[in-house]
C-alpha cells in the first residue's frame, strides 16, 4: 500500500514537473520569435528570455539550451528571411548562426539569472535586468570593435566603439526591463491559478 502511494506521488511529481517544463518552454518560444515582429532597434527579448530561463528552469542546463536553441532558430528565420529582404547586398547566402558576441553576451545574462534571481521578486529582477543589460552592451560591442575594421584596435578605438552605441543602449534596457516584466509576470500569475505550475 505505501509502495503504491510512493509510486503514485512519483508520477505526479513527474508528470507535474513534464508539464511546468512544458509551459516554460512554449513561453521561452514565443518569446523568441516575438524578434520577428517589426520592433525598433535592440528592443528585443533576449535578456528577458535569459533571466527567465535562469530563474525558473530546474536543471541548470536546460536555463542555457532552452533559450539559446530558441534564440537560434528564431536567428535562422531573421537572418535568412528578414534581413534579406531589407537588405539584400549585405545578406546573401545561408546564415547558419547568429552573431556569437550575441550568444556570449547571453550566456552572460544567464549567470547574472543565476546570481541574482534565486529569489524571484520584482527588485531582484529589475537589478539583474539592469546588469544584463549593461554586461550585453559591454560584450557585444566589444565583438563590434573586435570585428570591425572601422575601429582602431586600441583602447582609442574601443572607446569610440562604446561611446557610438550608447544611443541604442536605451532600447536594449528597455527590451530586457519589458520581456522580463512580461515573462515573469505572466508565470507568476498562472503559477496562482494553476498548482502543476508551483515549483
Amino acid at each position: 500500500m505505501i509502495l503504491m502511494q510512493s509510486l503514485k506521488k512519483n508520477i505526479y511529481m513527474s508528470d507535474k514537473l513534464k508539464f511546468r517544463s512544458g509551459v516554460l518552454v512554449l513561453m521561452v518560444f514565443i518569446a523568441a520569435f516575438s524578434r520577428l515582429i517589426p520592433h525598433p532597434p535592440n528592443f528585443t527579448p533576449i535578456g528577458g528570455m535569459a533571466l527567465f530561463g535562469a530563474a525558473y528552469f530546474s536543471r541548470k542546463y536546460l536555463s542555457f539550451l532552452v533559450p539559446l536553441a530558441a534564440m537560434w532558430m528564431s536567428d535562422l528565420f531573421y537572418n535568412n528571411v528578414i534581413l534579406p529582404a531589407q537588405l539584400p547586398e549585405y545578406y546573401t547566402g545561408f546564415q547558419w548562426f547568429g552573431n556569437l558576441w550575441v550568444y556570449a553576451g547571453f550566456a552572460a545574462i544567464v549567470l547574472i539569472g543565476f546570481k541574482l534571481l534565486k529569489k524571484v521578486k520584482a527588485s531582484n529582477i529589475a537589478i539583474a535586468a539592469l546588469a544584463g543589460a549593461v554586461v550585453f552592451y559591454l560584450i557585444t560591442n566589444l565583438g563590434v570593435w573586435a570585428m570591425n575594421p572601422i575601429y582602431p584596435k586600441d583602447m582609442t578605438g574601443l572607446i569610440a566603439c562604446y561611446a557610438a552605441a550608447i544611443p541604442f543602449f536605451g532600447n536594449s534596457l528597455l527590451g530586457i526591463m519589458v520581456y522580463s516584466a512580461v515573462l515573469f509576470g505572466v508565470f507568476e500569475w498562472a503559477k496562482g491559478r494553476v498548482p502543476a505550475l508551483q515549483a
